[in-house]
């Protein structure tokens, strides 16, 4: 049994097509998602055709960007379909992991999206070793200047630390933390 999904991520989109396809491809039921982002991968539809997957049927979309944004996150859906019993198939990138080939292809891109994060990681690792060699300032921006912590050092000496944090809009743990590194390091 074919277990169809379509998803449209704004309201005046049209879910038409994707739900002729699937259809066509032999859809027997067919769970939707409107106004949902293929970014998120909870969805009340996915989670409802997820679940009622049972081993031997195949879910079935019309694009994998139906599906998922995120390669790395299409990749853990498929295998985890794959752990179950559950085939996959795609109509538009014509994957299916009912097949031999199907699965060759889904392994394939796979692997290349593994390889992309580690080349991710790898040039992120790069460009913070940089900045700090350069001596920028590598993470979160940070909430008070230098001048900012002079002036809430000075303050805390004649009133609470928590007024102090309240006034520069911080928690007591950051002015802490910025007295130590700032002041006492």
């Amino acid at each position: 049994m074919k277990v169809g999904y379509a998803r449209v991520s704004t309201g005046d989109q049209r879910i038409d097509l994707q739900l002729a396809a699937l259809e066509r491809a032999g859809c027997e039921i067919v769970f939707r998602d409107h106004g949902y982002s293929g970014a998120r991968m909870q969805r009340p539809g996915l989670t409802r055709a997820l679940r009622s997957l049972r081993p031997g049927q195949t879910l079935v979309v019309w694009r994998l960007d139906r599906l998922g944004r995120s390669l790395s996150g299409l990749v853990r859906l498929v295998e985890d379909l794959g752990k179950r019993g559950i085939g996959f198939q795609s109509l538009t990138e014509a994957v299916d992991t009912t097949s031999s080939g199907g699965r060759l292809v889904f392994h394939i891109m796979a692997a290349l999206a593994e390889f992309e994060r580690s080349l991710i990681s790898e040039r992120t690792r790069a460009g913070m070793l940089t900045a700090k060699q350069q001596g920028r300032h590598v993470g979160r921006p940070r909430l008070l200047s230098d001048e900012d912590i002079q002036r809430a050092w000075q303050e805390s000496r004649i009133m609470p630390i928590e007024d102090v944090a309240a006034k520069f809009h911080v928690s007591p743990r950051t002015l802490y933390r910025r007295f130590r590194k700032t002041l006492l390091g």
